[in-house]
């Protein structure tokens, strides 16, 4: 079972349903941020009741994340992460600091309408040389700071600008295509462990593996409650946040995304990430454009398997919301 958000063919407003299968029931309810605004206990009664017509064929998955949601995300919290931080920057001590210290590092990643999803093209910046995909597992968070759930992330960065500096790490961090996340929400209470989650990375070129890594959460320095736990301290969600836990798989300095690549991010029982690489903020125009509830055309060539139809979104390919619900279920 997947939470996902939705256009159904023909229709001209997202909505919110349960995914098993290749069938996606409705949920009574208007917004992911309203879904999240409720506590754990109730969301998992509308889910396991989710009843009604389904929405019938090809529908348009859409990124998990609307209204006031944010996307939040943690810093340094493997050891490889570490490493590579400390590797690349000029201030490498701060890396080895943060990575010990009681407090993690967080960081705002993303508004709901600059997130893309499955699908559809992931961004690097023209003034970056060296960049990288960031596979990470994604923590779903209600608004009473409950675990609700988990998706798929890749937190796109620059790591010559944070590299430069690290008070760069805002312009290495969010920009056009910088956050993308699974379609799917895959529910807390249907994944068995989430500190032993088996996290891939696949690079392609030219149609050809040319980088590949894993990694384990359990591997982690920090839980995932207690990342939660530490953004909550100083601010509330209404409708919910998202928050990114870090990376562990991270490429040798010698490599570099390059346009047009195929980035793929696999974590067991959670699901799938697929996306183009695109350089350049002008490619992104149509993520500003559009306000994810009208039709409009999406960008042609936006990423793999797609057919560009939608509201600033791509359609996927027949077979794929069995491809994006992950390795294992």
């Amino acid at each position: 079972m997947h939470l996902v958000r939705y256009l159904s063919t023909g229709g001209t407003s997202p909505c919110v349903g349960v995914q098993s299968g290749d069938v996606i029931q409705p949920l009574p309810i208007p917004s992911m941020g309203a879904l999240l605004a409720l506590p754990q206990g109730e969301i998992r009664d509308l889910a396991g009741a989710a009843r009604g017509a389904p929405a019938g064929a090809d529908p348009m998955l859409l990124p998990p994340v609307d209204g006031r949601m944010e996307v939040w995300a943690a810093g340094v919290t493997y050891r490889r992460s570490r490493e590579a931080r400390m590797e690349e920057s000029a201030s490498a001590h701060v890396y080895d600091l943060v990575y010990e210290a009681d407090r993690p590092e967080l960081f705002f990643k993303s508004v709901a309408w600059r997130t893309v999803t499955n699908g559809e093209p992931i961004g690097l910046r023209r003034d970056s040389e060296l960049n990288v995909p960031e596979a990470e597992l994604a923590v779903v968070v209600n608004a009473a700071a409950e675990i609700v759930g988990y998706a798929v992330c890749n937190d796109v960065s620059s790591r010559s600008i944070e590299g430069e500096n690290p008070l760069y790490l805002p312009q290495a961090k969010i920009y056009a295509g910088a956050c993308a996340l699974s379609a799917g929400i895959r529910p807390a209470w249907e994944v068995q462990s989430a500190d032993r989650l088996t996290i891939t990375l696949t690079i392609e070129r030219d149609s050809r593996v040319v980088w590949c890594g894993d990694t384990s959460t359990s591997q982690m320095r920090r839980t995932p409650r207690e990342l939660v736990d530490y953004l909550f301290r100083g601010m509330e969600f209404p409708e919910g946040v998202i928050v990114t836990t870090g990376t562990g798989i991270v490429p040798e300095m010698s490599f570099t995304l390059h346009d047009g690549d195929l980035v793929t991010v696999t974590i067991d029982e959670v699901g799938v990430l697929t996306n183009r690489v695109l350089i350049g903020r002008d490619r992104f125009a149509w993520l500003a454009a559009s306000n994810r509830h009208e039709i409009t055309a999406a960008p042609q060539g936006a990423g793999p398997d797609v057919t560009p139809t939608v509201p600033g979104r791509t359609a996927l390919a027949p077979g794929s919301l069995t491809a994006a619900r992950g390795s294992r279920q």
